[in-house]
């Protein structure tokens, strides 16, 4: 398995693609960033991602369409909902709709 810091570079490289208007999930992210089973990985680097980081973390969601609740909480759920109502990401009870939302990026 690659080190810790190529694994988070290369989930990082994958999460800047993904487009204004849509989502990726963890799992996704994880496979094309050469990692597959390894969503939780995922949710680790972006965890950990500076204040003020212009990643569009906001774009990845767990396999249900919906936002993931953080451990330390401090509302980002609601701010991610938020970020992704303003791309027109709309939610219907509760989970985005992977259907019409989820990227689909080009082989």
């Amino acid at each position: 398995m690659p080190t810790t810091s190529d694994s988070y570079r290369r989930i990082y490289a994958v999460v800047a693609r993904v487009p204004r208007g849509r989502v990726a999930t963890y799992g996704q992210i994880a496979a094309l960033a050469r990692l597959p089973r390894h969503a939780r990985l995922v949710g680790y680097a972006l965890n950990v991602l500076p204040e003020g980081s212009d990643l569009p973390w906001h774009r990845v969601v767990n396999a249900k369409g919906q936002v993931s609740l953080r451990a330390n909480a401090l509302g980002y759920d609601e701010l991610q909902a938020q970020l992704l109502r303003r791309e027109r990401v709309r939610m219907v009870d509760g989970a985005i709709p992977l259907a019409t939302y989820q990227w689909r990026p080009r082989a």
